[in-house]
């Protein structure tokens, strides 16, 4: 099969080439033709340290895909041939490959049926985005309907999700944005407030607009100094979260402290990365999830632009950017 491959650490070290396909080797596997390949930030980070494990290379790169049921396990009861699915698997080394390649082969319990209303393409970007928002907002900060949460970049792949979810929970959404056009996406799928974080001081204006109180959560996709400045924002035993490395000042975690707020880091490869397997399960459950509110309308998918997996590394450099709003993909078939 034709995969996208890391033999080493750095972009010359990732290329299209030839691959063993994979086999079904437990009955409850099955076995995926792998229409499009969703691209995330984590994929040029796995692409540039050569993978997260030790012997980690080669590998295929990609977490998250959309394709077809091709050949099913002896005990697979959850699926037929020629389901259409999507799913979240490997790509950053180890045992599980990934998700840029014509083929696929993973246990039934990490796949759902994709949204009806979405093409192969559309739903291939939405596994690692959904499952990270969810997880950050209701498991992690157990954000409920009345209150309020600032989601940072919200014009970004995770955080237009997030901005859906919050809103779907029935919170006040406020986001930072750059421009007006990114602003004009975000009110387009629920936010109530948007902040361009170029011209305005998020912290201050939040504060405004709260009279003082602050939200009860913050979601943090950026990282560095935007936890550190969002804790004044945050309401007197808030909750943060966050996907990236941050940087506090002792003054910040005072303040954390002083107003009994709780910090918290999300991973949502943990599951797979420490092979968790009721935990995978739930993701799953989280991708059913988001299906029915996908199809029902509730959940907009925005699809900025899609590549030939040949423009694998322009799709790359494009996410490294940051400027895409909504997700990118790979168009494998």
């Amino acid at each position: 099969m034709k995969a996208v491959i890391v033999s080493g650490p750095g972009a010359d070290k990732m290329a299209l080439q030839e691959f063993q396909d994979p086999t079904i080797e437990s009955p409850k596997q099955i076995l995926i033709r792998t229409h499009a390949a969703g691209i995330n930030p984590v994929d040029h980070k796995a692409r540039d340290a050569g993978g997260f494990f030790p012997d980690a290379v080669p590998f295929v790169l990609g977490c998250d895909g959309a394709g077809v049921v091709e050949a099913i396990g002896t005990e697979v009861d959850r699926f037929k041939v020629g389901d259409e699915v999507y799913f979240m698997n490997g790509g950053c080394g180890g045992d599980d490959q990934g998700t840029y390649a014509e083929l696929s082969v993973l246990d039934q319990d990490y796949v759902a049926l994709k949204p009806k209303s979405l093409s192969m393409v559309e739903a291939s970007t939405v596994p690692l985005v959904w499952m990270t928002a969810w997880e950050s907002l209701v498991d992690r900060c157990h954000l409920k309907s009345g209150q309020s949460v600032l989601v940072h970049a919200g014009a970004g792949g995770v955080g237009y999700i997030a901005i859906q979810i919050a809103k779907h929970l029935g919170a006040t959404v406020f986001t930072t944005i750059s421009s007006d056009e990114k602003a004009e996406f975000a009110k387009s799928i629920g936010a109530d407030f948007c902040i361009n974080y170029k011209t305005s001081n998020v912290a201050e204006e939040v504060l405004r607009l709260t009279d003082g109180l602050g939200v009860d959560v913050v979601f943090d996709t950026v990282g560095e100094d935007i936890i550190g400045k969002s804790i004044p924002a945050t309401k007197v035993y808030g909750h943060l979260v966050t996907l990236e490395e941050i940087q506090c000042t002792p003054e910040e975690i005072g303040l954390l402290k002083l107003r009994n707020l709780s910090l918290s880091y999300e991973l949502m490869l943990t599951p797979m990365f420490l092979k968790m397997h009721d935990a995978r399960k739930t993701q799953t459950e989280m991708l059913e999830n988001a299906a029915s509110l996908i199809d029902s309308g509730k959940i907009k998918i925005k699809l900025s632009k899609s590549f030939a997996i040949e423009e694998v590394h322009e799709a790359h450099q494009l996410i490294k950017e940051g400027h895409a709003q909504g997700k990118i993909a790979l168009k494998i078939r």
